[in-house]
């Protein structure tokens, strides 16, 4: 990470970044356990840290709020989904068509995250130039 207040975006972004990716990898794990008998569906969330991180005070700067997350240790955190839940026989709970939309909606969300932090550094190259 870059320690400088101009990076504070582009750091947060790296983060989610980093959270997108291992959430494709812990799908991909999913994927190919679907017929593993007693595997439980495994999750990544980090939405929810971010959010708490972020506050929800409308007296604080985004600027602030941000430069405070930075501050947390902002991991995802890994959970089994509906463990005690399975609609098959073999204890399995991996449904391969929901993993498949999972998967194809955390990779256009990840494509996004790239395209903020590719904004944030034209962002910081243009006042660079200006100066």
């Amino acid at each position: 990470m870059i320690n400088s207040n101009a990076y504070d975006y582009i750091n947060i972004l790296d983060r989610t970044a980093d959270a997108s990716w291992t959430r494709n990898e812990v799908i991909g794990n999913n994927i190919a356990n679907v017929n593993t008998p007693g595997y439980k569906r495994q999750d990544i969330d980090f939405e929810t840290q971010l959010r708490q991180s972020l506050g929800d005070s409308r007296y604080i700067s985004m600027d602030t709020k941000v430069r405070n997350s930075l501050k947390d240790d902002l991991r995802p955190r890994l959970y089994y989904d509906h463990i005690n839940y399975s609609y098959r026989l073999d204890g399995n709970n991996v449904d391969i068509d929901t993993e498949n939309m999972e998967l194809a909606a955390n990779q256009l969300k990840y494509q996004g995250i790239i395209a903020g932090i590719k904004s944030e550094f034209n962002n910081l190259q243009s006042v660079m130039k200006s100066t």
